[in-house]
């Protein structure tokens, strides 16, 4: 499975150009949302990415469209609400074993699929029977390894039997990309259990729902249609907010945030998340096989300026540890401060008392990215570290190269430490860009994954990660907020945590404010 599957990146397509007409019966002027939410009308969504490789599959989101559409055609058992807390959706209760190697999950008892009928257990195992296909494997097999069988225990109980004790196999159920549907699931007819239901899909351009009727939840969505539209470039998707051809767009460049903001028919949703956006040191290569040589590297940053420059301010500053909302992040850990005088030391002792030359592999792979590089660049530099920037395209970045760079970056959205770390920095991680090795940071996060008790889970996750701030090689400089742009008559948007744009996709709580 490609890291691009994982993180849901894709190619933008789409409409493109300017847009300039106003859609008939949708508001045009500044309008004031106040009262209860209101039912009817269509919410016109713009987002960037996506192509004519786009899929109404469940199990297979790719591009951000992908995302936004799997979020509102159908639902997980657990899901990670706005402030990044793990809550129930189709499940009413997941509790694990003494071992923590077998989970039971109950589940509600009055959802509907689209078609009218009832979602039971049969629907569950047969939903994660094709998502581990080992024939076939869909993007949230990954998070799924452990998982030995699904096991029908009643009509609303269910049992995932594990191979390895995993304490936090919760999480895992609560990714996007694990929505539950019917045992004879067809995507070409996709049927969820969702706040919408689908109408019509061009690839790499649009798509259209209709409110749910069925949905199980008093009163949602308020809306009666849901439109997302695919744009090219960032250019075409502002433009089309500002004419109101969209009535909101996600993830915009932050560096334009107050350029629009001075519109005062738009509205900013600006969140902090999880993100991050580090450059990453194979540790098993020279020079970054000698952690002096690492730490050197961290201490030539200087985050704030980072944070300032790439981000234009939004965001925060990162200590080079990651899951930053994790209960076991380990908040005593002193922050990391630029350092030139202990980088120059810690660089001659390494062998290197005039310096050494680098590569950064960069490319576009997230906004920010190559800005991250060039702003790293300057301030190697009075380290002594002269840092030869190689861009490249994203999809050469993602290609056979990936995991191969010396030197390089990439992005990650907002996970608590162990899926993050699964993923990213075990030796047998899909992802680990840094070739990360510890036997005892493996350790401590194999007994945490097996700890129920969450005060010990948390305490041996925060040892794992002082190894990991000590002797790690990743850069982690910050933690970039997450923007959104809306017409001021929407209404029922909210920050979110989880990193993904316009609440998460929570679509089924907006409404259309009324026109003043």
């Amino acid at each position: 499975m490609s890291r691009r599957l994982l993180l849901g990146t894709g190619m933008a397509l789409g409409l493109g150009g300017l847009m300039t007409a106003c859609r008939s019966g949708q508001p045009s002027v500044l309008a004031s949302v106040s009262g209860p939410p209101r039912a009817g009308g269509r919410l016109r969504v713009g987002l960037s990415g996506g192509g004519a490789a786009d899929s109404l599959d469940a199990h297979s989101p790719v591009s951000t469209t992908d995302i936004a559409r799997v979020l509102n055609l159908y639902e997980g058992l657990l899901y990670r609400d706005e402030n990044y807390e793990l809550r129930p959706l189709l499940a009413t209760s997941a509790t694990a074993s003494e071992d923590a190697k077998v989970w039971t999950v109950g589940l509600r008892n009055d959802v509907r699929f689209h078609d009218g009928r009832p979602m039971t257990s049969r629907d569950v195992a047969a939903t994660f029977k094709r998502i581990t296909d080992p024939k076939k494997p869909k993007t949230g097999a990954s998070s799924l390894t452990v998982l030995d069988e699904v096991v029908v225990v009643d009509d609303f109980t269910v049992e995932f039997r594990l191979n390895t004790p995993t304490a936090t196999f919760d999480d895992s159920l609560g990714q996007y990309s694990l929505g539950i549907v019917p045992a004879d699931y067809d995507p070409t007819h996709p049927i969820g259990t969702g706040p919408f239901k689908y109408k019509s899909f061009s690839p790499g351009r649009s798509s259209l729902f209709v409110r749910n009727e069925k949905y199980w939840q008093n009163n949602e969505p308020y809306l009666d249609e849901l439109e997302i539209l695919n744009f090219n470039d960032n250019d075409a998707l502002l433009n089309a907010l500002l004419s109101t051809q969209v009535d909101a767009i996600g993830q915009i460049p932050l560096a334009l945030l107050e350029v629009i903001d001075a519109d005062p028919r738009i509205s900013i949703l600006n969140s902090e998340t999880g993100m991050w956006l580090p450059f990453s040191m194979r540790v098993d290569k020279a020079p970054f096989n000698d952690n002096r040589v690492r730490q050197a590297f961290r201490l030539a940053v200087d985050r704030e300026q980072m944070v300032e420059q790439v981000l234009s301010g939004n965001g925060r500053v990162g200590n080079d540890l990651y899951s930053p909302f994790d209960p076991g992040y380990p908040k005593h850990l002193p922050q990391r401060t630029q350092d030139i005088g202990k980088a120059k030391a810690l660089l001659a002792e390494a062998g290197y008392p005039n310096g050494l030359t680098v590569e950064l592999v960069t490319a576009p792979i997230q906004a920010g990215a190559v800005e991250a590089a060039q702003v790293f660049a300057q301030q190697a530099a009075a380290a002594g570290i002269t840092v030869n920037l190689r861009r490249v395209d994203t999809t050469t970045f993602f290609g056979d190269g990936y995991l191969t760079w010396d030197f390089a970056q990439s992005f990650w959205y907002t996970r608590n430490f162990l899926p993050q770390v699964n993923n990213s920095s075990l030796p047998t991680s899909p992802f680990n860009e840094t070739h990360w090795n510890h036997a005892e940071f493996a350790r401590l996060v194999a007994e945490a994954n097996a700890t129920v008790n969450a005060d010990k889970r948390n305490s041996l996750i925060s040892q794992a990660q002082e190894i990991e701030y000590n002797e790690g090689g990743y850069i982690i400089w910050g933690h970039p907020n997450q923007a959104d742009a809306y017409q001021r008559y929407v209404a029922g948007l909210v920050p979110s945590r989880t990193g993904l744009a316009l609440s998460g996709f929570q679509f089924r709580r907006v409404w259309l404010g009324e026109v003043q």
